[in-house]
């Protein structure tokens, strides 16, 4: 059993942008997202369910709080697939109404480049929605492709949802799904502040050094 999470983030000026992610309750975890630095291949071999349960989240995380989580479910209530539709359903009924609730002014918009962030109509709509501060593939503002180091919810936030998510080992999706929000909504906007500076800071960085890679000790937060 896994659960995908599918996020966005608002950071800077306030910024937000989207990924997956996969959680298994046999502590396998996708390598999807994950990078390592080694200086040799560390050649691992994990072995993974066929036809795992799971369940598809998204989140949007940005200086002064979380947006989130948002459960991709059908009528049933069982998971679905995250394709265009679904999407900007779920821009348009769950995302768009709770960001007017934080009352969030000059929105910059971050998206990575999933097909269904990407498609025509979904790039109209964010347009429609946040303008020329919408960063994203096809989007004003184009998001390098692998820049996970830039990403918070990538080097921070399902890092640390992680391990609290499984500290009582989650037998059910139900107990799962209760676990997630509770670890997500005890997450203080104190912490996300210094997040969102470890943010500028990697983009200082990448300015000077003209885009070289970071050194290990800018993960560290």
């Amino acid at each position: 059993m896994h659960i995908e999470l599918k996020h966005s983030y608002i950071l800077g000026n306030i910024n937000r942008s989207s990924d997956e992610e996969h959680f298994w309750l046999n502590d396998y975890v996708n390598k999807q997202n994950c990078r390592i630095w080694s200086e040799a291949n560390p050649q691992v071999y994990v072995e993974t369910p066929l036809h795992p349960e799971k369940l598809t989240v998204w989140c949007a995380l940005w200086a002064g709080g979380i947006i989130g989580p948002y459960f991709f479910k059908n009528d049933e209530g069982h998971n679905v697939t995250v394709n265009g539709d679904r999407y900007r359903a779920m821009i348009t009924n769950f995302f768009i109404p709770e960001l007017n609730n934080h009352n969030v002014q000059e929105l910059w918009f971050q998206q990575d480049g999933a097909t269904c962030h990407t498609a025509r109509a979904t790039i109209n709509l964010l347009k429609d929605t946040f303008g020329d501060r919408l960063i994203s593939r096809f989007g004003p503002v184009n998001w390098p492709p692998r820049s996970c180091d830039l990403t918070p919810l990538d080097y921070f936030l399902w890092g640390y949802v992680k391990p609290l998510v499984y500290a009582d080992t989650p037998q059910t999706l139900d107990h799962l799904e209760d676990n997630i929000r509770c670890v997500i909504a005890d997450i203080r906007p104190q912490m996300l502040e210094k997040v969102i500076e470890n943010w500028t800071s990697r983009l200082d960085y990448i300015r000077a050094s003209r885009g070289s890679h970071m050194p290990e000790i800018i993960f560290k937060m």
